[in-house]
């Protein structure tokens, strides 16, 4: 069974950024893309950044049941469609979740033995300044992300481990670091061993 990790932080404190230079140190980990009602940016493409939904077609998934978690964030929706998590956990492959702090937590009701981390940045001013830097937000969307990033940093209480996000390579590290020690748990070990053995007596 792999390993299902849960990045996830404030807007603007590079989430994406991190998770893409992970993946390159460990080609393994498996992205899970996320489906959103937002527009696309500059260079995102549909099924590989996000899957790119109108909201009528997002209300159809939450309908069906096919998101393992959705949430609403700043007049936009973000889910996690449930099929390909699961497939992929039980091929053994880790996944990596890369999403907002609502829809975190929401995993963590339903996969309490995930790995979740939290990206920190180094300062408020800092994030408020990348978040500007994108060019993106309208000065009213970027007061509100500020306002949703300090609630969303008083939730820190529910994480594994909090990572801060000063640099790419060292936040990067720090995860791989995590993860690995995470494989070495005794109780994933020994529940190997459980697996082994009865594969064993059954042969």
């Amino acid at each position: 069974m792999g390993l299902l990790i849960v990045l996830s932080g404030p807007a603007g404190v590079g989430k994406g950024t991190v998770c893409t230079a992970l993946r390159s140190k460990m080609p393994d980990i498996v992205y899970s893309v996320s489906a959103t009602t937002r527009q696309p940016r500059q260079g995102e493409v549909d099924g590989v950044n996000y899957f790119f939904k109108t909201r009528e077609q997002f209300k159809d998934m939450i309908a069906r049941d096919a998101l393992l978690e959705h949430a609403e964030y700043v007049g936009n929706y973000y889910g996690t469609p449930r099929d390909f998590v699961d497939r992929t956990l039980a091929g053994g492959q880790d996944v990596i979740l890369e999403i907002e702090v609502q829809g975190a937590l929401k995993v963590k009701d339903k996969f309490p033995e995930a790995i979740f981390i939290f990206l920190l940045p180094p300062s408020l001013d800092e994030l408020k300044q990348r978040i500007t830097g994108r060019g993106t937000e309208s000065q009213d969307i970027i007061n509100s992300r500020m306002n949703v990033a300090v609630e969303e940093m008083n939730l820190l209480r529910h994480y594994d481990y909090a990572v801060m996000n000063d640099e790419i390579d060292a936040a990067c590290d720090k995860i791989r670091s995590i993860i690995i020690a995470e494989h070495c748990r005794r109780e994933r070990i020994m529940s190997s061993m459980s697996e082994i053995k009865v594969a064993t007596k059954k042969a």
